[in-house]
């Protein structure tokens, strides 16, 4: 398939690109992101390590990727996909063989060290930042098409990663998936382009025709620029905590497990859901009132399960509405940027955004169970997450809005 579709890229960037990273993104999701959540318990069995060694290693990974974000974007700028994506390849193999061989507590948490820096030369804000400079205003649509591909990560990974550990162990696991990104993933990163595949005449739009690109100097000093940041960050964060922690909170809330889980199961369909309703249906709107509706989802559900939560149907529209939610701001966070900053310092300035959004991830589940433990009520949660919820939707507003 690598040498497939590298031959492709030399004769049809744009769609051989997309097809590229369409494959990696899978690949990458599904054994850097989700594989945990099956290993994790195999892996702790074995080592005899509680959860919270197991999953505080994997939280310092997104940490590690936050803080690589803008470092990575802006090696992205200069250096383009072929080289960026391609050195996280062989980071993530080699964080995978690190995971694989490990025995002490210091080299898992190194293993997963390696392994964050892999997710930001790798995952989404990498993509993104890597079709940007190749493709300039078309990358809109390249990037949203992307999602819809990512989306179906879990859906392959999580079933393949089950049988693989009942196969060959959690350890064998790992060095198939460290196999993968030598073989599959690394020759398709190298297949990318090089250099600009967007004509240096191609005019810009109309509406960008008087704005020039600002450096990441001059967007960090812009004011928009941390009230988005900090927005998309509450919202990665409320965002993350509920994912892990909502069949729990189903359960408190009176529903059965096997309720609770077909009820969390929607979030995936849902967000693949939205990303199609945003491709097919508002591929033209500005991303900014795409924005606004996606962040208005999210306190909209709480609000649903807070006054009906015992109602089945309030119950999955806010689980439907979470998932939607998330699935099309993952497409806002990649394009807003180019609309507020400017494309040519995109990598940079996208790196230093996503940065807290991923901090944001890693946080969320912790400071929520540090809540639960602490004793507060699932509703009082729901309600502090709704006021925060909302905050964030004036922040994008404020952030967003023309001048």
């Amino acid at each position: 398939m690598a040498a497939v579709l590298g031959a492709v890229a030399a004769t049809r960037g744009p769609r051989a690109t997309l097809a590229i990273l369409a494959c990696t993104q899978i690949a990458s999701w599904g054994s850097l992101y989700y594989s945990i959540a099956i290993l994790g318990p195999a892996l702790g069995s074995e080592l005899h390590w509680n959860p919270t060694v197991i999953y505080g290693a994997y939280s310092w990974s997104l940490i590690v990727s936050g803080l690589a974000a803008t470092p990575a974007g802006a090696l992205l700028d200069r250096r383009g996909g072929r080289a960026v994506m391609g050195a996280g390849s062989l980071a993530a193999a080699a964080g995978m063989l690190l995971l694989a061989t490990t025995g002490t507590l210091w080299q898992y948490v190194l293993a997963w060290t390696v392994l964050g820096l892999a997710m930001a030369l790798t995952l989404y804000e990498a993509a993104f930042a890597t079709l940007n400079r190749d493709f300039g205003i078309d990358s809109r649509r390249m990037i949203s098409t992307l999602t819809l591909f990512g989306g179906f990560a879990s859906t392959l990974f999580w079933p393949l990663t089950m049988h693989l550990e009942g196969a060959l162990g959690w350890r064998g696991t790992c060095m198939a998936y460290a196999v993968m990104h030598l073989v599959l993933c690394l020759p398709l990163h190298a297949s990318l382009n090089g250099a600009r595949a967007t004509p240096a005449a191609a005019p810009p739009p109309a509406a960008e025709a008087g704005r020039a690109d600002m450096t990441l100097r001059e967007a960090v000093r812009h004011p928009s620029f941390w009230t988005l940041t900090i927005a998309l960050a509450v919202n990665m964060l409320i965002f993350s905590a509920l994912a892990v922690h909502l069949i729990p909170l189903l359960r408190q809330f009176g529903y059965e497990s096997a309720l609770a889980v077909g009820l969390a199961a929607l979030i995936g369909p849902a967000q693949v859901a939205g990303r199609i309703v945003e491709r097919v249906w508002f591929q033209d709107a500005p991303p900014q009132r795409i924005g606004r509706l996606a962040f208005a989802a999210l306190p909209a559900g709480l609000l649903a399960m807070l006054l009906l939560a015992r109602q089945q149907w309030a119950a999955g529209l806010f689980c439907v509405l979470l998932g939607a939610s998330n699935g099309v701001l993952t497409i806002v966070r990649g394009t807003v940027p180019q609309v507020l900053f400017g494309r040519r310092h995109y990598g940079a300035i996208f790196g230093a955004m996503a940065g807290p959004a991923l901090l944001g991830r890693a946080a969320g589940p912790l400071l929520t169970a540090f809540m639960l433990g602490a004793g507060v009520p699932p509703a009082a949660l729901l309600g502090a997450f709704m006021v925060v919820s909302l905050l964030s939707l004036a922040g994008f507003v404020v952030a967003t809005r023309v001048r």
